[in-house]
């Protein structure tokens, strides 16, 4: 089926999935597990009552499946292919049923470690490790991503890429020269212009990798891989720049002397906590995050799948699913509300390798 058969189809079973939803009360969450080794993506269907999940679709890409983005309607999933031909899918969700839809697919100019998608998404960001560069791809009106239109080069291994909650600038944190990335976006044309400097420079051999916006936009979290630190950075909305307020260790206190291999993090929704993912001890680490400053006190240190490369929470803020690299499975957790601590409600197979979490939910 050739691409414009499959938007059609795709558009036609949106239409009738919002009608449906527009005459029911009742709320969807689908979650979404890229697969690397199986070449795939496995869907689950949540039961917001009590924490289940039901597998719904295994979606084979035909290539090596990680980074995973989603559009800011939530009618739109890229997945990002590292194997050659590097490239992005644009895939359609089903909002009555959660399916996937293939709509196309476009080259990448490197094998893509991260990808992101601006806030008014039309424009997709990609952060590549292996090639050492960023780029950027316009999304078109049908929600496809396109060809590259601009990159750039950066030092060793470009890991993470995101537009600033008010979209006037992007940042992008690069592993191998512990800097933080900054660059002037005009979101009219997707033009992104480097600074000189750095916006923020990080201690030597900290190997910044993954970072998150409050919702509030006043700070900004930012977990290094390979020393087992997060930092906060205060970021003054008016400028885009930041300073820094704390840093905190996301390793565990039984950690001893074994080498950090720090991985990703989450807010949820209402900020109050965050959790981040440590590879080497395979836990997930959480904070409370004070309301007034930002600032992190921690809460906790749960044993979770094989080296959790990846996780994330649903958008009620009620459950963290947090997948397993060497497991293949994932692992369903229920967030208190009161205390944020995490309490296993399920495991669930999924394909080989699985390495990114995705969660939507339509109301």
């Amino acid at each position: 089926m050739n691409h414009s058969i499959r938007l059609r189809h795709a558009l036609a079973a949106g239409a009738v999935a919002l009608g449906t939803l527009a005459s029911t009360a009742h709320a969807k969450t689908f979650v979404y597990v890229s697969n690397a080794d199986s070449e795939d993506i496995s869907a689950f269907q949540l039961d917001d009552g009590n924490g289940t999940l039901t597998p719904i679709q295994t979606l084979h890409v035909g290539g090596t499946a990680m980074p995973m983005a989603l559009s800011p309607d939530h009618h739109h999933l890229y997945a990002g292919l590292r194997s050659k031909p590097y490239r992005v899918l644009s895939l359609a969700i089903n909002p009555l049923d959660g399916q996937l839809i293939p709509l196309g697919s476009a080259p990448l100019p490197e094998s893509m470690a991260y990808l992101s998608v601006d806030n008014t998404g039309r424009y997709l960001f990609g952060a590549s490790y292996g090639g050492n560069m960023l780029s950027a791809s316009h999304i078109d009106a049908t929600g496809i991503a396109r060809d590259a239109y601009q990159t750039f080069p950066t030092g060793p291994m470009a890991h993470a890429i995101r537009s600033a909650p008010d979209n006037r600038y992007v940042f992008a944190s690069v592993l191998g020269s512990d800097v933080w990335l900054r660059f002037k976006f005009d979101a009219s044309t997707g033009e992104l212009t480097q600074d000189a400097a750095p916006g923020y420079r990080l201690p030597a051999n900290s190997g910044p990798r993954h970072f998150v916006f409050s919702a509030d936009g006043k700070r900004v979290y930012l977990i290094d891989e390979l020393d087992g630190k997060l930092h906060v950075l205060a970021f003054d909305q008016s400028t885009d720049t930041v300073k820094p307020i704390q840093t905190v260790s996301i390793v565990p206190p039984d950690f001893g002397t074994r080498k950090p291999w720090g991985a990703d993090l989450h807010l949820t929704p209402d900020g109050r906590f965050l959790y981040t993912s440590e590879r080497t001890s395979s836990t997930l680490n959480g904070f409370s995050v004070e309301a007034h400053s930002g600032k992190l006190t921690r809460i906790g240190t749960w044993a979770t799948e094989t080296q959790p490369r990846g996780f994330d929470i649903d958008p009620s803020g009620h459950y963290l699913f947090a997948v397993g690299q060497l497991s293949n499975h994932l692992s369903a957790y229920r967030i208190d509300p009161a205390s944020g601590a995490l309490k296993a409600s399920g495991q669930y197979e999924t394909g080989k390798n699985p390495n990114w979490v995705t969660t939507v939910k339509f109301d």
